[in-house]
């Protein structure tokens, strides 16, 4: 079976720089290309769609990368890392309840079908599965805590699913931008080669060089200060 790649540049680096140059990109085109984010808004209802994919980039792409990593970027002691761990994807997932609820109250204010794309079905597997892995993981690996075999047997599918919905998360954000580029192309809102366009675009490309690269620090026997994240149990 071949060995998993050896990282021998700064990976954790690049993955921070290009999380906060995602993040960066989709509050411009949120405030600067789009007007400004509102949770309630009776004039420009788009105000209320556009805190959806911001909450959802920064949670569960940005927030749940790092948290995938924090076993090897975190120092201290193995609780320490397991509680940055717990409570990054636990911010992430309440900012994914919060982005839900922003485009289901826009979709009910401007009368528009729910769950009808297939981004809005990938969406909402993402959040469903990801609260279930949050709860699995924290009553097996934190409180009450599992048995020392039980923590053994689920942590190979823990790492398995936790990989498997970070690119679930990419690839439901890469389908969003698509799906939003398309529907304001149809409507004359945008150009297809205008600035707003290729800026979408471009968030698409970095998202996923982002979920690659975190994968590969992930994995990569060589990266971060302890590799505890693929040993231990405890």
């Amino acid at each position: 079976m071949a060995a998993a790649p050896v990282v021998r540049f700064p990976v954790f680096g690049l993955v921070r720089l290009l999380g906060l140059a995602a993040s960066a990109a989709i509050l411009v085109w949120a405030v600067h290309f789009r007007g400004g984010m509102a949770l309630s808004s009776e004039k420009d209802k788009l105000l209320i769609f556009n805190v959806h994919p911001v909450l959802m980039l920064i949670g569960f792409v940005v927030l749940n990368g790092e948290a995938i990593l924090a076993y090897k970027t975190v120092s201290g002691t193995k609780k320490l890392k397991k509680l940055v761990h717990l409570s990054l994807q636990f911010i992430a997932m309440i900012l994914s309840i919060v982005g839900l609820w922003a485009v289901w109250k826009f979709h009910n204010e401007k009368a528009i079908d729910h769950l009808y794309t297939l981004h809005s079905w990938l969406g909402l597997s993402c959040i469903i599965l990801f609260s279930i892995q949050w709860a699995a993981g924290f009553w097996t690996f934190w409180y009450p805590g599992g048995s020392r075999s039980g923590r053994a047997s689920l942590l190979p599918w823990h790492v398995f699913f936790g990989v498997f919905l970070h690119v679930l998360a990419i690839a439901t954000s890469v389908s969003g931008l698509l799906e939003k580029s398309i529907f304001m192309q149809s409507a004359k809102m945008i150009g297809r080669f205008s600035m707003e366009a290729m800026l979408m675009n471009l968030l698409g490309m970095l998202l996923v060089l982002l979920g690659a690269l975190v994968i590969l620090a992930a994995i990569s026997p060589g990266a971060g200060k302890i590799d505890t994240y693929r040993g231990s149990s405890e």
